[in-house]
Parts: C-alpha cells; structure tokens; sequence
C-alpha cells in the first residue's frame, strides 16, 4: 500500500514539473514570436483628411471626357461633359466598391464590375448600383480645376 502511494506521489510530483516546464516553452516561444509577429504587421494609418485638390489646367481637360483622380487615397472621377460643364463624384461604385470610369462611346459613368451605369449627374440608371454616387464640387479658379467636398 505504502508503495502504491509513493509512486502515486512521484507521479504527481513529475506531472507537476511536465506542466511547468511546458508552460514555461509556451512562455518562452510567445517572448519570441510576438516581438516578430508585431514586427511584421503594418502599423494601421489614420485616412488622410483631404478637403480640396488641384486636377489641373481646365484647357487640359477635353469636352466629352472624363479622369480619375486621387482625392486622399480614395478616387474620383470628374467628367467633362460635350457642353463643357464639369462634375465630380466618389469614383467608387455604390454597389460593390468597384472603380467606376467614363464611357464617351455610351455616354455615361459605367461600372466594369456588374455593368451598373450611372447617368453624367451621378445618378445610378442601370445595373444594381443601388444610390448615386456620392458628388462632390468642382471650383475653377481662374484656368485651375480643384475639386472639394462639398461643405
């Protein structure tokens, strides 16, 4: 009986040491790896705040055209339409964040994702973009194009 208990005690005794040494490793590998891991990842950046930015020179841009843009790190489109008047808009389409761009051949705004269209006022006509684009405002400013959010 007396035996029976002393390894019973050993036995504990060496899985209370297997436990602590195991987590000890754990320990010790976590030391290592979250220093690498966290070394590794990207810090995250805040979005630049933007509020106006300059195209360019207004003869630059033709009549019946349009461009993107980078407002901050998003794009826009601003379209020059055959009358000369320009428009500006979010260039990402509302349905799945696709990049939208001018089509001179159909007249339009038109998504490459799903074929959403949107009309030269932003607003969606065909495909499942389900709202507008979001507009923004364009100043020209003598021969300077800016466009700025509108306030």
């Amino acid at each position: 009986m007396e035996n029976t208990e002393q390894m019973f005690q050993k036995q504990t005794k060496r899985d209370f040491l297997k436990y602590i040494l195991g987590g000890s490793l754990l320990a010790w590998i976590g030391t290592i790896l979250y220093p690498v891991v966290a070394y590794l990842k990207p810090p995250k950046q805040a979005e630049v705040e933007v509020t106006s930015v300059k195209v360019g020179k207004l003869a630059d841009i033709e009549p019946d055209s349009g461009q993107i843009v980078k407002f901050g790190n998003k794009p826009v489109i601003l379209v020059r339409a055959a009358n000369g008047e320009l428009t500006a808009f979010g260039a990402t389409c509302t349905h799945l964040d696709c990049t939208v761009q001018f089509r001179k051949d159909m007249g339009v705004i038109w998504c490459a994702c799903h074929n959403g269209k949107y009309d030269l006022t932003g607003r969606n006509i065909a495909g499942p973009p389900p709202r507008p684009l979001d507009p923004l405002r364009v100043v020209v400013q003598g021969d300077e194009v800016f466009i700025s959010k509108n306030v």
